[in-house]
C-alpha cells in the first residue's frame, strides 16, 4: 500500500474517532456538565465558537472558510510529499494535522444543521437537516478534555495574584486539537528538515 493511501486511511480513522467522541458527548451531556475520571482529568463539555483551546479573535465564518482552505492545502501537500517519498513519520504527522483540521471543520459545517442547541439544562437532540441551531459553516466545535493538573490557590503573600485560584493547564480541547498539536510538536522536533520549504524551492530551481 502506498504512503498516500495509508495517509488517507489514517485521516479517515482519526476523523471517525474524533466524531464518535464528540457525538457521545454532544447527545449525552448538558453544556458545562463534568465527568470526573480523576481529579486531574475530567470530561467537561463546552462548545467553542472560535479556534483551538477556546480562542475567539477571528470571525466564525472567516475561520470556517480558512479551515477548509487549510485542509485542502494540507491534502495537496500530503499527496505531493507521498510522491516525493517523504518519510513515514513525516507522512503520519501530516495526516494528523489534516485529520485534526477535518474534525473541527466537520463540526462547523454540520453540527449547527443537525442538532438542537446544547444548554446547561437540556441535552442536544438530532433534528432534520436545517432545523438545527445554526446555519452551514456556523456550527460550534465540541470540546471535552480538561486536565487541571494543578488546581490550587496562590498564597496571600504572592504579588498581584495573592489569594486567587491557580489552575495549571486550564484549556479544554478535543481529539482533533490533540492530533494537530502532537503532530506540530513532532514535526518541529524531528522533521524540520523535511518541512524546509526554502530547501525544496532551491532544489526545484536546480
Amino acid at each position: 500500500m502506498t504512503k498516500g493511501k495509508v495517509a488517507g486511511l489514517l485521516i479517515i480513522l482519526l476523523l471517525v474517532i474524533d466524531q464518535v467522541i464528540k457525538l457521545l458527548v454532544k447527545i449525552n451531556m448538558t453544556l458545562g456538565e463534568k465527568i470526573y475520571i480523576f481529579d486531574w482529568f475530567q470530561i467537561y463539555f463546552i462548545e467553542n465558537n472560535g479556534m483551538a483551546y477556546g480562542m475567539t479573535f477571528i470571525n466564525k465564518l472567516v475561520l470556517s472558510v480558512f479551515r477548509i482552505v487549510a485542509f485542502t492545502a494540507a491534502i495537496w501537500y500530503i499527496r505531493k510529499k507521498a510522491k516525493e517519498g517523504a518519510s513515514w513519520g513525516y507522512m503520519i504527522c501530516l495526516s494528523l494535522v489534516a485529520a485534526g483540521a477535518a474534525g473541527n471543520i466537520f463540526d462547523s459545517m454540520f453540527y449547527g444543521l443537525f442538532f438542537t442547541e446544547s444548554t446547561p439544562y437540556a441535552v442536544s437532540t438530532v433534528v432534520s437537516m436545517g432545523d438545527g441551531y445554526a446555519p452551514f459553516l456556523m456550527g460550534r466545535v465540541v470540546d471535552m478534555f480538561y486536565f487541571p493538573i494543578i488546581d490550587t490557590t496562590y498564597p496571600d503573600w504572592f504579588p498581584i495574584w495573592g489569594g486567587e485560584r491557580f489552575i495549571f493547564f486550564s484549556p479544554i480541547f478535543n481529539f482533533a486539537d490533540s492530533c494537530i498539536c502532537v503532530a506540530v510538536a513532532f514535526i518541529l522536533l524531528f522533521y524540520r528538515k523535511e518541512l524546509d520549504l526554502r530547501k525544496e524551492e532551491k532544489e526545484e530551481k536546480e
